[in-house]
């Protein structure tokens, strides 16, 4: 049995080796066929990338958020390191019984680790089996956050896993039963195996001890040898890939800004790409992002569109972009397949595919899928291996729009506005101050440099100068700015949108057109700091214009207020006898991560009372007007901002309160018609965090107060200001 159970082993270690390296090469080539990223973007500053992947890896700070799934991977994760020294035992085993490890084998401590590890691996891998059952049971089709998973490869390396502690501890009990155990008083459970084999003859007892160190062998080699035929089997494979994605990811995270395009606008060339139209059109780190994906489901979960029927579903469309890389491949790489072989055959097919078509033109990526996102960011925030799915679908976008002029209809009147105009409303600059008419002081309005007495240039942003709704928040703030004495002004109609829809929809040429001339008016004008009051404004200027040199101390009005509050400022006085429930905007809380602020606001009025929904601050649900969908029409399934108006109202509240002018219009428009309808109370209101904290400062019978805070009756619509189409220019000169 002994020689039968070393050859055997060996064998089987040579092929599955010989195998996965192989496969380990096949891949390393198939991520280099990404173009390459920008100089330094992945490789500056390592020392703090390495303590960021050891923390996130050994740390399981991303697993452990969601509770015992977490706290099991993270037991599997430790077993899949501490027991692979036990594979080394195995081998020696082979040839001498009485084999240990130097130096630690000898100790009963490590006896004991692989016990309580190997124990530990076992619970972890049940209960995860546990938790992917009771999914599918629970939540059919769409609800579970494994469906679009592969089922086969989840239950083939959970069975691996129990097959590996099992063998661990068979080969401890028939130590157990022969007396040859070092330390037997630290094989708690083993002692279990021990009993069964004990009922061996010593002869059998020793050819059971070969067949479990052979059985060991053959489970941790057949599941190198399966992997190595299946490259696109994420959830083995990301045991090796994590390592590196997590390491060479966008710090401090993929949100917030977005990545620059390559291409030069103002010197364009035929070698320059308008974004990705082909698969090898992604950066390597990209490509890297599909063969890493767990299809745990976090992210699908997570995703607003997929929660609302959509098709969208984030885990799914990297799914489909890696095994589209994987059939392409041999087309892809040189040497890796022959002209005229199936598998050459098979990959040209796959390459005549268009990266985004229908399911009639044989498209990897629905156009729906690409239209769908919000770029809310709640994939990017969930994923436990730092996948980047925001730039991948902003990337493609950019292709799409750029080159193909292929997009939503109704986003052409937008991109037409912005160009013309200077705001996707379509209306003349002239309109930007008439929100400051009828104020009890005068805004004043820098033409010129702006003096460097001034504490603050407010940033009103097109919506909060234009929408009605939005101006009532941009006269409370101006209320409140004035309250407590801070000196402020705005740029009127020299300011124009900050891009920001141009850029989340894919056209960087409008996106620059805007953001250099903003930058070129507050850099002339000498602004160093700027409050806003729209997130995605407050994203754009603090986070985006640095990259065309546009460098300011910006912060959101919440913040603002926030530091004016405690500095005694501003001071609460009268009390809100009302509850809140307060709506997280994408791009100011995951995006930029400002959770607090705007809740310490809400805290210091007397008399409110905070009441949160389930899904909050970074797993708040989004309202649906991001990523450019405010101007887009929702035509599939539930709209986003009744999905989440819903929940709100849910809480019992009073206010929905919300600190975006987006998310007051999305939240205004589902709250109006739930009161049309009798499913919404007609006393619930949807007001910023601004203007609630108005009322408080003034008292009831004050027009100020009447002025800042009064609701504005609303007719629910689905997109801005609907109107004929407009060709846009995509050229680029």
């Amino acid at each position: 049995m002994q020689t039968f159970a070393i050859v055997v082993s060996l064998g089987a270690t040579l092929v599955a080796v010989a195998l996965v390296a192989r496969a380990a090469r096949f891949l390393v080539n198939v991520v280099g066929v990404g173009r390459p990223e920008a100089p330094g973007g992945r490789g500056d500053r390592p020392g703090r990338r390495l303590v960021t992947m050891l923390t996130e890896t050994l740390g399981h700070t991303r697993m452990l958020r969601w509770g015992v799934p977490g706290l099991a991977h993270w037991f599997v994760f430790v077993g899949f390191g501490v027991l692979f020294s036990t594979l080394l035992e195995a081998y020696f085993e082979l040839f001498d019984r009485d084999f240990h490890l130097p130096l630690i084998g000898e100790s009963a401590a490590y006896a004991m680790v692989i016990e309580v590890v190997t124990a530990l691996t076992l619970l972890g891998i049940l209960t995860l089996i546990g938790v992917r059952l009771s999914s599918r049971v629970r939540g059919a089709e769409r609800k579970s956050r494994f469906a679009g998973s592969n089922t086969w490869h989840a239950v083939f390396i959970e069975a691996t896993i129990v097959g590996v502690c099992l063998s661990v501890f068979s080969i401890r009990g028939v130590r157990l039963a022969e007396g040859t155990a070092h330390f037997p008083d630290a094989a708690v459970i083993s002692h279990a195996f021990g009993e069964l084999f004990g009922r061996l003859r010593p002869g059998a007892l020793e050819n059971a001890f070969y067949l479990a160190v052979m059985f060991k062998i053959l489970v941790s080699m057949q599941w190198f040898a399966v992997i190595a035929a299946h490259p696109n089997m994420g959830l083995a494979w990301h045991r090796f890939t994590a390592f590196f994605n997590i390491y060479w990811k966008r710090h401090p995270k993929a949100l917030g800004p977005l990545q620059p395009m390559a291409a030069d606008f103002s010197n364009f060339s035929e070698d320059d790409l308008l974004g990705v139209g082909k698969v090898e059109d992604f950066t390597w780190k990209q490509l890297l992002d599909t063969v890493t994906c767990t299809e745990c489901g976090r992210c699908q979960s997570q995703c607003p569109a997929w929660n609302t029927g959509k098709p969208l579903s984030p885990k799914m469309l990297i799914l489909n972009l890696r095994d589209h890389l994987i059939a392409k491949a041999p087309y892809l790489l040189a040497g890796e397949g022959v002209p005229g072989s199936p598998s050459y055959a098979d990959a040209l097919a796959e390459a005549q595919r268009p990266l985004v078509g229908t399911y009639e033109e044989g498209g990897v990526i629905d156009p729906d899928v690409l239209w769908s996102c919000t770029t809310c960011g709640a994939c990017v925030e969930q994923c436990p291996v730092d996948i980047e799915h925001v730039d991948a679908i902003i990337d493609m976008r950019r292709y799409q729009v750029l080159f193909e002029s292929s997009f939503p209809s109704e986003a052409g009147v937008m991109l037409r506005n912005l160009e013309s105009q200077g705001n996707p409303w379509g209306v003349s600059s002239r309109v930007r101050t008439e929100w400051t008419e009828g104020l009890g002081f005068e805004v004043r309005v820098f033409t010129d440099r702006v003096p460097d007495d001034v504490d603050w240039v407010f940033w009103v942003g097109c919506a909060g100068a234009i929408e009605d709704r939005s101006k009532k928040v941009t006269r409370a703030v101006a209320e409140l700015l004035n309250t407590a004495g801070v000196s402020w002004g705005i740029l009127g109609g020299e300011e124009t949108c900050s891009g920001d829809p141009a850029r989340r929809l894919g056209h960087e040429a409008v996106y620059l057109q805007l953001a250099q001339a903003n930058v070129e008016t507050l850099n002339t004008k000498n602004v160093r700091r700027i409050v806003a009051t729209c997130p995605h404004c407050f994203n754009t200027l603090s986070r985006e214009y640095p990259q065309i040199g546009g460098h300011y101390e910006v912060v959101h009005h919440t913040q603002l207020l926030k530091t004016l509050i405690d500095e005694g400022r501003l001071v609460p006085v009268a009390p809100v006898n009302e509850v809140v429930t307060y709506h997280d905007p994408c791009y100011l809380g995951r995006h930029n991560e400002v959770y607090t602020p705007p809740r310490e606001v809400l805290d210091a009025i007397a008399g409110l009372s905070s009441q949160e929904m389930h899904r909050c601050k970074e797993r708040g649900f989004c309202c649906g007007a991001g990523g450019a969908r405010m101007w887009m029409e929702e035509k599939i399934g539930k709209q986003v901002n009744v999905e989440r108006t819903e929940e709100a109202l849910a809480t019992g509240a009073d206010i929905v309160s919300t600190a975006c002018p987006f998310c007051m219009v999305m939240l205004s428009d589902a709250v109006t018609a739930k009161q049309q309808s009798g499913d919404a109370s007609a006393h619930v209101q949807v007001l910023d965090v601004a203007q609630i904290l108005a009322r408080s400062l003034v008292r009831p019978d004050d027009a100020a107060y009447r002025a800042a805070t009064a609701p504005v009756e609303v007719v629910p619509e689905t997109a801005a200001e609907p109107a004929e189409p407009a060709e846009v220019p995509t050229e680029v000169s």
